[in-house]
């Protein structure tokens, strides 16, 4: 009986208790444990793709489908734009901005820019003479146009847009920039100004209007009745979905409260974009041109901007890297820099433009316009510093040249711009 005790407590010592795992409770041969080929499967794909190049970072920081696994990632599953890649890339989103839209103006067929031109048209915001040389008469007379305001760069407006110092402001802006989108469907009916008055009236009847709760459950009917009534905004079904999911995130990660959002950033302009981009996939403008990734982001820095300008710099608009961000790739920008020479089309694209084409968003045609003015912007920006001693960040050139560019627009004295249905610009 004894020995029969101990050869059962062997038995269970071998299932329970300090036998060596895997070995069987009736023999002393030993077993791989069932876990081991679950984890050598793994290790052998993980060896195999790293021998392969397939999970190697690239050198420098890519910004495109390189091939990378990081960046195969990117495109498949675009929801990992910025939380993913920016985490291997190391640039910063508006660095991203700039180097994309760089390399689309060095390889581009159907826009470019005069740099002749540029300098003109800043000589001429600068209010100093023009180059002897330069673009056509008409181009030289519209820069010198342009021009006559002077060097001043524009401030916030608080007569169109809602202001009363605090989180509110903010929530508005948010809103506002979430539906900042695609106007000309409209023919002239709609506009940025009726849409930021709207919203203003709206928060001054009702300061509960814009609470989160509210935004997620939006529809045609209550975003119409929203902005006054009348006749719906272009694109309205995508515009209410864009609202939602403002309602929705905020709820999510923010308590509800935009002005959240932007404390999160830390004072950090590069890392609002960041915020806004990662968890508001409807700010994520980019596309993909000649196989390569292009970030473009005009919601998403347009919206720090107008918190920087609403704040003057100061509060919740305070933010130390402010000229990080580039200008707002829209379409009356590159219509203005066109009627000054800035920016040249080719025949082809001039004529489509002129007949009222859409250009479909993302072609070719359009990834080129936007990048030559995000471009034309920057080199405008550095000749009124480095020839006229004149300090602006591109936010202030892209204002003071978009309020330029309306001005003429509701006169009748631009070219057309180009057309392309979208929810980025």
């Amino acid at each position: 009986r004894r020995s029969a005790t101990r050869r059962a407590e062997g038995g269970r010592d071998g299932l329970m208790g300090g036998a060596l795992v895997g070995e069987h409770p009736r023999s002393k041969r030993r077993i791989p444990p069932l876990w081991l080929p679950s984890l050598l499967v793994p290790l052998a794909l993980l060896f195999a793709a790293q021998r392969t190049g397939a999970f190697s970072p690239c050198k420098p920081p890519c910004t495109g489908p390189c091939g990378c696994w990081e960046c195969r990632r990117v495109v498949r599953h675009p929801s990992f734009l910025l939380s993913s890649h920016l985490k291997m890339a190391s640039k910063s989103p508006t660095d991203l901005v700039k180097a994309s839209t760089r390399r689309i103006v060095s390889s581009a067929t159907h826009c470019s820019i005069d740099e002749k031109a540029v300098a003109v048209l800043a000589a001429s915001i600068a209010g100093a003479s023009t180059p002897a040389t330069g673009p056509s008469e008409a181009a030289s007379r519209a820069a010198a146009e342009v021009g006559q305001r002077g060097p001043e760069m524009p401030e916030w407006d608080t007569e169109t847009h809602f202001f009363d110092g605090g989180d509110a402001t903010v929530q508005y802006l948010l809103v506002l920039d979430a539906l900042n989108f695609c106007f000309w469907p409209s023919e002239g009916s709609w506009e940025y100004d009726r849409l930021a008055a709207g919203l203003k009236r709206a928060l001054v009847a009702d300061p509960d209007c814009l609470s989160a709760s509210r935004l997620a459950a939006v529809d045609d009917a209550s975003l119409c009745s929203l902005l006054g009534g009348g006749d719906p905004l272009p694109l309205s079904t995508e515009r209410v979905r864009l609202v939602k999911e403002v309602g929705e995130v905020l709820m999510d990660k923010y308590d509800g409260k935009a002005a959240e959002l932007v404390r999160r950033a830390e004072g950090s302009a590069e890392k609002l974009v960041g915020l806004v981009t990662e968890g508001f996939a409807g700010f994520r403008d980019h596309a993909v041109y000649k196989g390569s990734q292009v970030f473009f982001y005009k919601r998403a820095q347009i919206f720090v901007a107008d918190v920087w300008g609403a704040f003057r710099g100061e509060g919740l608009g305070s933010f130390k890297d402010i000229a990080s961000l580039t200008m707002f790739a829209d379409y009356r920008v590159p219509q203005i820099l066109e009627a000054c020479g800035v920016i040249v089309y080719s025949e082809s694209l001039r004529r489509r433009i002129a007949d009222g084409d859409t250009l479909t968003a993302g072609s070719e045609e359009e990834c080129e316009i936007r990048a030559c003015t995000v471009q034309a912007v920057e080199m405008i920006k550095q000749a009124l510093k480095g020839e006229h001693g004149v300090g602006a960040l591109s936010v202030q050139v892209d204002w003071y040249l978009w309020q330029e560019g309306e001005k003429k627009a509701a006169a009748g004295l631009l070219p057309p711009h180009h057309r392309t249905l979208t929810v980025y610009y």
